[in-house]
């Protein structure tokens, strides 16, 4: 039983998880536009002017949050009652279709795990949604890695039916987990992750990414692991992984090389941003958090 004084430690720490998630999604939002534009922005590492718009990744993050203030374990339910609610509030967050069409039947009263297993001809999407949420459930279950495992399965599956998309989901929230202990050193995090991953390509992609030198470019990095284009897990988390162990504790850097990256940019951005602002102690600039769209407009008393 979780005690009131250990819950807010908890929500302490998966506030800061969100507070680098948010941060990160509407950074990498950014930089969908013109390439050449894109390019010597990330050359120069000239910030966009605010304010930064979040986008899909950081509302359902929000639920995420709400779930884990409110009910202290993730109650699948409660969950897709959010996600829907919140979809519907404002559908012009960046959905993907997939996600669109999830969180309408859900809306009109589907069971949601009906809906979860029924897309992609019945096996249930693989994609990168699931994990770019995920960060908070290893801030707020740090102390537990099986707790983490569970929770994070059970947060993917609402819209994730798909083992794929689960096992990036349960990757991002053990290295999160491992970061919230002050566990900094990435082979550490590496092995960590690794052994608590089912089995999987995702998992596979990890393997590659913890045997790619963090010294290397990140082109040669997203040859070998992806950027998220395909919108997949294994697409995604791998390549997340590798930025968030290059730049522990060092916010600024970390989003710089995860956006160099291009693809998925705002989720991968999302991702490692979650990832390791899951400890307290990596902080965030001040700048980059004023330029941030309030999390007040959706979370209203939970923030």
């Amino acid at each position: 039983m979780i005690t009131d004084a250990e819950h807010l430690i908890r929500l302490s720490r998966a506030r800061a998880s969100l507070d680098g998630l948010s941060t990160g999604d509407a950074f990498g939002e950014n930089f969908f536009c013109d390439p050449d534009k894109v390019e010597q922005g990330i050359f120069d590492q000239s910030l966009p002017a605010g304010p930064w718009m979040y986008t899909d990744d950081t509302v359902m993050a929000i639920s995420i949050f709400q779930v884990l203030a409110m009910r202290r374990v993730i109650d699948q339910e409660f969950l897709a009652e959010l996600f829907a609610s919140r979809y519907r509030r404002d559908p012009t967050r960046g959905y993907g279709g997939t996600a669109r069409n999830i969180l309408n039947r859900i809306w009109f009263g589907e069971p949601w795990r009906e809906v979860s297993r029924s897309v992609f001809g019945g096996i249930g999407s693989m994609g990168n949604g699931g994990a770019m949420r995920a960060a908070l459930i290893g801030a707020y279950f740090s102390d537990d890695f099986q707790t983490v495992v569970k929770n994070a399965q059970l947060s993917a599956e609402v819209t994730h039916a798909h083992t794929e998309g689960q096992a990036g989901a349960i990757a991002i929230a053990i290295a999160a987990a491992c970061v919230a202990r002050t566990v900094l050193n990435p082979h550490e995090i590496f092995d960590t992750v690794l052994r608590f991953t089912p089995d999987s390509e995702t998992r596979a992609g990890i393997g590659q990414a913890a045997n790619l030198p963090l010294t290397y470019d990140v082109r040669t990095a997203v040859s070998v692991l992806g950027n998220g284009k395909r919108l997949t897990s294994q697409d995604t988390v791998p390549f997340t992984l590798w930025c968030a162990a290059r730049h522990l504790g060092r916010f600024e850097e970390a989003m710089w090389t995860t956006v160099s990256g291009l693809g998925d940019r705002d989720t991968t951005c999302a991702i490692v941003g979650g990832i390791i602002c899951s400890n307290p102690n990596t902080v965030i600039p001040t700048e980059w958090l004023a330029a941030r769209e309030p999390l007040k407009h959706f979370l209203n008393e939970w923030i």
